[in-house]
């Protein structure tokens, strides 16, 4: 084989720094103390022979494979996407790598994960089933969920109120300041099935606020859902808007559902906001090149990443469950509920 694809082995390290193999690991583990000049010559010996330490074996050894999971339900979304990016560069800075997983949801899928042998996961999900969410924490591995819904009965997990349920009853009493009490709840899409219920953080804090606020006795009837795609979204908007049924306010589950039904609106000769004020929720790019551009509900994703990395950091390490961490959201203003 030709040598330049043989992978260098600690021996190798060793040799070319004139040390013991254990002095190698030492260094590598960091566990046990090594003269300064003996831990220079192995570092440079690392950096020359462009050794990695074999993340398996050390977990066969019952050693740290500096691995986390994150498991979301969409990873294309712009919110998946810049929550990834705060969240490796986080874990990179403390030495571990992150998997992005989609969540499939399945007894299988579970064992996998758990076969890898990860030393932490990390959850986002409306959907995921909360019965696998407990058979991770049963196999010991640390897990810290992110609070898109109602994990009350899960027990052993780390938690982050993301500030979802707030940030939703916000944004009703934010609309309600502005006279739109007439509002009408835009859920996410979904060709699984996967619709927003009371265990939906976004959802409850909707139904809870037009309540208390007395804007609706059922605020139940004011909730578009279960689309399967965006033009069955869009025809339901359309639909209800010809029902007769008064709407004032749109609240979009996410931005790209308000930008959806906000271009049913117009296309059906309502104007925005002077006749329907919109509010999306995410804060993503997309809500300022839309026009006109989309308020929305931003999440505080560098500080939920860093909190998150914290926890399992620190449930790896200390082997405690750490206190539940809340981070508030905040409202972004823009023109599709300035008049």
């Amino acid at each position: 084989m030709d040598s330049k694809f043989v992978r260098p082995t600690r021996k190798d390290v060793a040799k070319l720094a004139g040390v013991s193999e254990t002095v190698v690991s030492y260094v590598i583990n960091n566990n046990r103390y090594v003269a300064q000049d003996k831990r220079v010559r192995v570092q440079e010996a690392i950096k020359k022979l462009n050794y990695r330490p074999n993340s398996i074996a050390r977990t066969l050894k019952g050693k740290s494979s500096n691995h986390i999971v994150f498991i979301a339900d969409q990873i294309v979304t712009e919110h998946f996407s810049l929550l990834i990016s705060e969240l490796d560069e986080c874990a990179y800075d403390k030495g571990y790598m992150v998997s992005l997983c989609s969540n499939r949801n399945t007894e299988e899928f579970v064992r996998e994960i758990i076969g890898r042998c990860c030393d932490g996961i990390i959850i986002s999900s409306i959907s995921f089933t909360k019965r696998f969410i407990q058979m991770f924490i049963d196999a010991n591995i640390p897990v810290v969920l992110l609070e898109n819904r109602d994990y009350s009965e899960i027990h052993g997990a780390g938690r982050i109120n993301n500030g979802l349920y707030e940030g939703s009853r916000e944004c009703v009493r934010y609309l309600g300041s502005l006279g739109r009490k007439n509002i009408l709840y835009i859920d996410r899409y979904s060709a699984r099935g996967h619709f927003s219920d009371m265990n939906d953080l976004r959802y409850r804090g909707f139904v809870h606020q037009m309540e208390e606020s007395g804007y609706s006795s059922n605020p139940l009837e004011r909730v578009i859902t279960g689309c399967e795609s965006v033009e069955a979204l869009k025809q339901s908007v359309r639909d209800y808007l010809e029902s007769g049924e008064k709407v004032d306010a749109f609240f979009g589950r996410n931005d790209k559902v308000a930008c959806i039904a906000m271009q049913a609106a117009q296309e059906a000769g309502y104007r925005i906001p002077e006749d329907i004020a919109v509010i999306g929720f995410d804060n993503s790019t997309l809500g300022q090149y839309v026009m006109p551009t989309l308020t929305s509900v931003e999440i505080r994703r560098a500080e939920i990443a860093r909190t998150a990395v914290d926890m399992l950091q620190e449930m790896i390490e200390q082997h405690k469950i750490p206190d539940p961490v809340h981070v508030s959201t905040k409202i972004i203003y823009r023109k599709s509920t300035d008049i």
